[in-house]
């Protein structure tokens, strides 16, 4: 399925679970935590807060999707890695070739940046060669005021012919304004059926379609800031 939403509290609890019984888990509360806090005292680094429980189903149905669908030496790119979970996970799973991008220039600093290649940069108009990625993805980012054609566009031009761009966003099926307020300096989009419908209609205008069957509908508000209530969506593009 190319588009699913996170239904329920327990199923953010049970990819979290799963996470950890595998020991890869870099939430900063949980397992790999502690070994973050070591890693970090061994090399005189500034703490980063990685991962975030709220993700936990997003960031496992990623690291899934790429393990079960991807080789370990495919090169692999996150935007908005700056505290992202994902590369991490990543990396712990064998893969070889992965890279990080995001305006913070503290993403530099982020664990095994000896091994993960992370750079300082707008991620919608970046340095790297077309056609280089097998997956882009994108956890939590689309919802924070960005110009949509000009991300798309960029994705499709770092992609290779079916590669896929992996992501996650705040929804609910139904209008919530979100007017007048801000994350990370930015406007904030909680998604309604009808916007990420339209988004994957302009993905298609640049070569990203749909891998597989899509369902939008909702269940619980398993996910609540700044006042409002609502989910996760998560969803797969592939470019042809």
């Amino acid at each position: 399925m190319s588009v699913e939403i996170l239904k329920t509290i327990q199923d953010n609890l049970d990819a979290r679970s799963i996470l950890v019984l595998r020991k890869i888990s870099f939430a900063s509360s949980i397992s790999k935590g502690r070994l973050y806090k070591r890693w970090l005292s061994l090399i005189k680094k500034e703490h980063i807060p990685i991962g975030d429980i709220n993700k936990s189903w997003d960031v496992f149905k990623t690291s899934q999707f790429i393990e079960t669908h991807l080789f370990n030496q495919d090169n692999i790119l996150d935007i908005g890695a700056y505290a992202s979970e994902i590369l991490c996970i990543l990396h712990l799973l064998k893969f070889e070739n992965l890279f990080g991008i995001d305006l913070n220039p503290q993403v530099v600093n982020m664990p095994y940046s000896r091994r993960i290649s992370y750079q300082v940069g707008d991620f919608m108009k970046t340095n790297f060669q077309d056609s280089r990625f097998s997956a882009i993805t994108a956890i939590s980012v689309i919802e924070h005021g960005l110009d949509i054609d000009k991300l798309l566009k960029e994705i499709s031009r770092l992609l290779k012919t079916g590669g896929y761009f992996i992501g996650s966003t705040d929804y609910w099926n139904e209008k919530i304004n979100t007017e007048g307020i801000q994350i990370f300096n930015m406007d904030w989009q909680i998604f309604s059926s009808n916007e990420l419908t339209n988004f994957f209609d302009i993905a298609a205008k640049y070569g990203l379609y749909l891998y597989g069957s899509c369902d939008l509908s909702v269940q619980d508000r398993v996910i609540s800031c700044l006042g409002k209530d609502y989910t996760f969506a998560w969803f797969v593009l592939q470019k042809k």
